[in-house]
C-alpha cells in the first residue's frame, strides 16, 4: 500500500528539487484541484531545464579537461 505524501514533505520535496515559489504554488493548486496530468507537466519541464543546465555544464567541463590536456600536452614538449 503506498502512503500518500503530505503537503509539507511534497513542499520540501518541490524546494530541494529547485522549484521557486510561484511553480510550488501552481503545482499545489493543481493537486488540489485533482489535476494529475498539470502536475506531472510542471515536474517534467522543470526537469528538462535542470537537464538543459547539467548538459550546460558538462560542456564546460569538457573544455576544462580540454585545456588541461592542452598545457599538459605543451608541457610535454
Amino acid at each position: 500500500m503506498v502512503r500518500a505524501i503530505t503537503e509539507q514533505d511534497l513542499i520540501l520535496n518541490l524546494k530541494a528539487a529547485g522549484l521557486d515559489e510561484t511553480l510550488i504554488r501552481q503545482f499545489l493548486v493543481c493537486r488540489k484541484a485533482g489535476k494529475t496530468t498539470e502536475q506531472l507537466q510542471l515536474l517534467s519541464q522543470n526537469r528538462a531545464r535542470l537537464l538543459d543546465r547539467v548538459h550546460r555544464e558538462e560542456k564546460q567541463i569538457h573544455c576544462l579537461d580540454y585545456l588541461v590536456y592542452q598545457i599538459q600536452q605543451e608541457e610535454k614538449h
